[in-house]
Order: structure tokens, then sequence, then C-alpha cells
């Protein structure tokens, strides 16, 4: 009797609350609608529109797109580069990744700190870095070689300003991508077939070629695949070294359509085939990723196999060391170098070093402080809101919680196949009209930040509900909770890292986006990486530097930070979550 009378009291605590979650479903519906298909409809419509007055229905922009000499070259300039980057990112991250993870390589965990350092990395940035390094007149490694020769003014060891160089720049903040994915899947491979192998006769490479490499292929393809949709859909650094170079990649000849004379309806119709390209190689990414390469039956199997380099433990130290360099600390000296000096010819010296970049960025530059403060405001509100949403669509979505809350989950996930350009199109024909009037002000840049990261967001708190069993959720619901106070009560506090962990990611992530902000973007609402893509038609480089290094000591010290706070400090909540 007892039982009873409890069910009853839990049934009429359960009818007295108020259960938000159907309103909550449709606010997350309309809101995603807004953010995901609004931009996409406005994006086909401009596309079959002419301009003027009066616009009519045409065919004319695809048209102009599929005979336009210079439309074609650029988009096969754009696929040849991506390709490019893709095969290089992969022969430099795959050897890599065994050394780190398979072999008795010194400094491990020092090299995979490292690499994930340089995602926090602008890409544009690190092409700047590249300017001051190895640009034809001016970069520091022609500047030594000239001098140590005793060469011309006008001979260079190497040109950045090539097809080459804009391949090899991108690479270099591209293959952490392949690494990453290579990395992990060697460290789940287990040592089992290894060790059959072994104890068939096969030697350390037939090994490596005939069992670890296939069953780590899928791994590597799908970060390869990462790699060419990363530079494929890349705006920065072909802007800044492209350009100067004499050509075009698709995404800088979008964004020269909306030059004087703009031409919306062609850079509309020139994005929908980049965004169908971008839906086809995620789809195939996702493809390989799915594949089972093999299946462990049974218990937990061996460790990985660690092999012991011997001799050529030197030239793997070398490799490894020449990589970073490459792609991390000489970047990072150029940029910190070019910031102290006066010119970049200087040499280092007491007499050389100077704080007038400083002083002229901090206290001079008119832009700074209110780049900064957009940028800053746009971080924290977008990391926020982003977290929020994608905290309730992954527990409606994980729990099943509604008819159809698995629509909201596509949604969630649909803009991570809108490249950056393609957004900022789709943003400033969606927002720029009479209707909303939303382009000049700083919340059309939300509604971008918003689109472009909430894939990221959602990603990171799907798998971390993946994680938390919904037993306690039961329980709340048991003693009358509602979905929502279930969520706030007990599950977000159990996900308390994985919250803060997506907040850190949004945020770095909006802070160092230029693709669709060039677009976006007024003399009132400028954020720094715009500014510093500003800077570079002018020749700034030692403000970019500057610039440059405030962004990414805002970057690291978020992570920093949210590293040390209590709620990632390893408590018991944290470890039963």
């Amino acid at each position: 009797m007892a039982v009873i009378t409890d069910t009853t009291l839990n049934d009429d605590r359960r009818r007295k609350g108020v259960d938000l979650s159907w309103p909550t479903f449709g606010f997350l519906a309309a809101l995603l609608g807004v953010l995901v298909i609004l931009p996409l409809f406005w994006l086909i419509w401009y596309s079959f529109r002419t301009s003027g007055r009066r616009p009519e229905f045409t065919l004319q922009n695809y048209v102009s797109l599929v005979t336009d000499p210079a439309m074609l070259r650029s988009y096969a300039l754009a696929i040849g580069m991506a390709l490019a980057v893709g095969i290089l990112s992969c022969l430099i991250a795959t050897p890599m990744a065994w050394l780190v993870a398979r072999t008795d390589l010194p400094g491990k965990r020092w090299i995979r700190m490292l690499v994930t350092a340089s995602f926090v990395t602008p890409p544009f940035l690190g092409a700047i870095a590249y300017e001051i390094i190895a640009a034809p007149n001016s970069g520091l490694v022609n500047i030594i070689y000239r001098s140590a020769l005793g060469l011309s003014a006008d001979s260079y060891l190497v040109n950045i300003y090539s097809f080459p160089g804009l391949v090899f720049a991108i690479a270099c903040f591209t293959f952490p991508f392949v690494f990453t994915l290579v990395a992990n899947a060697l460290d789940r491979v287990p040592s089992d077939l290894e060790d059959a192998s072994s104890i068939l006769g096969g030697g350390a490479m037939t090994t490596l070629r005939k069992v670890t490499i296939p069953m780590v292929l899928p791994a590597m393809l799908a970060g390869t695949l990462i790699a060419i949709l990363q530079a494929l859909t890349m705006f920065g650094s072909p802007a800044i070294i492209a350009l100067p170079a004499g050509f075009h990649v698709i995404t800088t000849k979008i964004w020269s359509l909306f030059q004087f004379p703009p031409k919306p309806g062609l850079a509309a119709a020139a994005a929908i085939p980049l965004l169908l390209i971008t839906i086809v190689l995620l789809r195939a990414q996702k493809a390989i990723l799915g594949r089972r390469g093999y299946t462990v039956l049974g218990g937990k199997s061996g460790t990985p196999r660690i092999t012991e380099l011997g001799r050529w433990k030197w030239a793997a130290i070398a490799f490894v060391g020449v990589i970073l360099s490459l792609t991390i600390i000489l970047p990072y000296l150029a940029l910190v170098k070019t910031a102290f000096t006066g010119t970049i010819g200087d040499a280092i010296s007491f007499d050389t070093l100077t704080l007038r970049h400083w002083k002229f960025v901090l206290f001079e530059f008119s832009a700074t402080q209110l780049a900064l403060r957009n940028t800053f405001v746009l971080g924290v509100m977008t990391a926020t809101i982003v977290t929020a949403v994608a905290l309730v669509v992954s527990y409606l979505v994980t729990r099943k919680s509604l008819p159809g809350a698995r629509y909201l989950g596509v949604l969630a996930t649909a803009p991570v196949a809108i490249p950056g350009i393609v957004l900022g199109v789709a943003l400033f024909l969606s927002y720029a009209n009479p209707m909303f009037q939303l382009y000049g002000t700083i919340w059309i840049l939300l509604i971008a930040f918003m689109t472009i990261e909430l894939p990221a967001g959602y990603q990171q708190m799907s798998s971390a509900f993946q994680g938390v069993h919904p037993e306690l959720e039961e329980a709340g619901r048991i003693l009358g909770a509602s979905r929502l106070k279930t969520l706030w009560d007990i599950t977000a506090p159990l996900l308390r890292t994985s919250v803060v962990a997506a907040w850190c990611f949004v945020f770095v992530g909006t802070i160092r986006e230029l693709s669709a902000t060039i677009l976006l973007t007024t003399a009132n609402t400028k954020l720094v990486s715009v500014i510093i893509y500003d800077l570079n038609e002018s020749g700034d480089l030692g403000a970019i530097c500057v610039l440059g290094i405030i962004l990414l000591a805002i970057s690291f010290a978020v992570v920093f930070v949210a590293n040390r706070l209590p709620v990632l400090g390893g408590s018991q909540m944290n470890a039963r979550g």
C-alpha cells in the first residue's frame, strides 16, 4: 500500500510540474533552422537571380561559372592545391605518428603537446610567419642567403609566393589532423596480431607493412580527407600567399566577386559546387571511419608493441625535430622576432630590440581596442550560447526524449558541411537585405560564429552524454522532476568537465575565424583576425606579429585557465561520471 501511495505522489508531482521539453524542442528547431536552413535557402535563391533593381530568374550565373576560364582555373588550382596538401600532410604525419605511438622515441609526450598546440595557431597567422621567413625579397632565409654568398638583391633561395609555397604553408597547419587520427589508431591497435607476425618469422618492417599499416589505413585516409577539406575551404592562407603570387583559388575568387562592382549572384553560384564537394568529402570521410578493419574478440588485448629504434634513433629525432621546427618553432620565432625588432632584416641585438610595434598597436592604432573588444565579446557569447544549445540538443538526441529529436542532431551537425566562405556569402545575402538589416552589426557575426562552431560543440557534448548512464536521470524523473530539471540538476554537473572543454574549444575556434568574417565585417565590427589581414595588405608585419601574439596569448590563456579550474581537477564526481 505504501508503494502505491509513493507512486501516486510521484505521478501527482510530475503532473503538477511544468515540463518545458516540447517548448524547448520547438525553440531549438526554430533556432537551428534560422542558423542553417535560412542561409542556404537564400544562397540557392540568389544563385538563380539576376542583379539590379528588378531581379529575375536566370541560369546565367551558372552559365558564367562553367564558361569563365578564370573561374574554372580557380577551381582547378584549389582542387590541385587541396590534393597536394592532403598527400603532403599524410606523408609527414604518418611516420611521425608511428614514431610517437609505437617506438621508444624520447620526448613523445612533449611531441604530442607541441603538435596539439599547433591546432591553436590560426593558419593565416602561420602563412604570415612564412612570409617573414621565405618571401623572395624580405624573407629572413633569403636575406641570410644573399648576405652569406654576396648575391644581388633579386636573388633568392626560396619563394613562398608560389603554388608549392602555398601547399607547404597550408600543410604545416593541416598535418596535425592526420597525425592525431593515425596516432590514436596506432594506440588502439592490439599487439596480438603483430606478435603473431613476429612468431611466424616476420621482421619489424614486414609486420609494419602487412599488419600495422593495413589496420590504421582507414584513419590515414580519413585524416587525409580532412586535410584536403581544410585546404579546399581555407581563405586566409591563399589570400595571403596566392594573391601576391598572381593566382586565385576558389575561396579568394568568391571573395573577389564582392569587390566593386559586386556580383552576389555569381558568388552564390560559385559557392554551390564548393558546398557539394565538401559534402561529398565529409561523407567519404565518415564512410571510411565507419569501416571496421579488425575486431577484437575476448578480453583485453596486449599492450601496443614498442619498437626499439636502436641506431635509427638519432635519425628519427632529426626527422621529428625538422617537422616541429618547420611547423611550430620557426613560425613562432619569426613572429616574436618581428614583433620586437624594427624591421624584418634586423639582427637580434640590444640595439635592434624595440617596443615600437607594441606601442603602435596598443596605444596609437585606433582599431586595436575595438577589434580586441569585439573579438573577446563575440568569443564569450558564441562559446556560451553554443555550449548551452549543444548541451540541450545532445541531451534530447542521445536520450531520445522526444519524437523527432534526432533531426535536431542532423541540423546541429549540418554546418560542418558549409565552408566558411560559403557561409559568409549565404549570411551576407540573408541579412544584408532591407528585411533584416543586420549587415554592419555584431549580430550577423554572432550568427556566423554560432553556425560555424555548433557542430564542434554538439559533437563534444554528444560524446560526453554517451559516457553517462541514464539511471540517475531516470531516478530524477521517478521523483517528479522534468527532463530539463534532471538535465540541470543531475546530468550537467556530471558533465562539467566536458562542458568547460567544449566552451574553450568553441572560444578558440571563434577568435581565429577569418573565412566567413572577411565578408561580414565593417569598420565598426572589425575583429583581430580581420585587422591582421588588413594590415598584411599594407605590409605592416611588425604590428601584425604583435596582434598575432596577443591572439595566441588569449587562446593559450583560456586553455590554461580552463585546465586549472576546480571543475577539471579530477573530483570524485568527475571520476564517477
